[in-house]
């Protein structure tokens, strides 16, 4: 069974579908747990153009059920949570350390693909096409092994699948494109599940002051309870000034933004002080510009920049946070939201449109 996009704007549809056996270097993975996140909102509405039909889901995690020739590090029981990075370890990008801009990842993933032009997945002889190399709201996930890492015993599965994407994002815009040191005041511009995540990295690193805006007074009352000093309620009152006013005018020293649309962009710039750091986390549609006064860039040497998957590596990346849960720093299970069956999964996408805390969870399988 899998939850497939046949048509932009149509609600996804459970049907039984045929995976294929792993190739070489792949694994074939029953998913035990999947994340919805708000980028699968963006291909179902089509402002992330990825062709269909399509098996959404790239947050997930569950047990080995099979792997392919040459495969190593993972055996058949292992328990796993899914990367929908994986490095190829040969593209030029590759080769120079730059593994979140892997190019066969990226054109595979465009495509619809694994890694060798292949979906692996069919419903009655059509071809399926599967998001980000996982396409993890199904009952079983054909993936590249280098997208598969070990989870510990001690971690369950439904807390593991949030490493697969909404941890790691906020984790690694901190910690690796943010490079956040002490003491910094920090804005946090939408506060859905990254978005919490950013403030649970945040307060790790030991930043002074987090602000977090959002619109929904659900969200913010969750992020003041992992770390948040501050809130604003966007639509009750202007961002932009209320960030400066907590900040006497001045700007925070770095901002993230969780949304992705122009006018959040903007605001997360417009609110730095001279010489603060913007970091752009939240995807917008391909299609759209982003204005700002260019005098801006050498007056007060501001910067901004964008993340992709927190800029940093799931293998190495996901040890920390383990550790970190069990130390009681970053609280895998407070962003945990509503579980739903895999059959009820339009259902969770409504419960994450309403702007409900927490990220709502698909139970697919019994697997712990």
């Amino acid at each position: 069974m899998a939850a497939v996009l046949w048509d932009y704007e149509e609600p996804l549809r459970v049907e039984e579908v045929e995976v294929d056996e792993p190739g070489p270097g792949e694994v074939l993975v029953r998913i035990a747990v999947a994340g919805i996140c708000h980028t699968d909102e963006h291909v179902i509405t089509g402002d992330l153009p990825l062709p269909v039909p399509m098996v959404l889901g790239h947050e997930g995690a569950g047990v080995v059920a099979a792997v392919g020739e040459g495969v190593q590090g993972v055996a058949v029981g292992d328990r796993v949570v899914l990367s929908w990075l994986p490095e190829c370890q040969e593209c030029v990008p590759c080769r120079h350390g730059w593994t979140g801009m892997c190019e066969t990842t990226k054109k595979a993933a465009e495509k619809g693909t694994l890694w060798r032009g292949r979906q692996g997945v069919h419903r009655q002889g059509e071809e399926l096409h599967v998001m980000s190399l996982v396409g993890a709201f199904a009952q079983y996930a054909l993936v590249p092994a280098g997208g598969v890492v070990p989870v510990p015993e001690d971690i369950p599965l439904e807390l593991a699948a949030l490493i697969g994407c909404s941890a790691t994002t906020g984790y690694g815009a901190v910690a690796h494109a943010g490079k956040m040191p002490a003491g910094v005041r920090v804005a946090v511009i939408g506060v859905g599940g990254v978005g919490q995540s950013v403030v649970m990295a945040a307060r790790m690193q030991g930043a002074e002051r987090i602000i977090a805006v959002d619109r929904s007074p659900e969200r913010l009352e969750e992020a003041k309870r992992h770390g948040a000093t501050d809130v604003v309620q966007a639509g009750a009152q202007d961002p932009l000034q209320a960030i400066l006013d907590l900040t006497d005018g001045y700007g925070v020293d770095q901002a993230f933004e969780v949304v992705g649309t122009p006018d959040t962009i903007a605001q997360a710039f417009n609110a730095l002080r001279p010489g603060g750091t913007a970091v752009v986390v939240g995807v917008s549609p391909p299609h759209l510009d982003v204005s700002l006064n260019a005098f801006t860039f050498p007056s007060q040497q501001k910067t901004l920049t964008g993340t992709w998957y927190g800029g940093g590596v799931l293998a190495d990346d996901a040890p920390r946070l383990f550790e970190a849960h069990r130390q009681g720093t970053f609280d895998l299970g407070a962003l945990a939201g509503p579980t739903f069956k895999l059959e009820e999964i339009n259902e969770a996408f409504d419960a994450m449109r309403q702007g409900r805390a927490g990220r709502p969870l698909l139970r697919i399988s019994d697997d712990r």
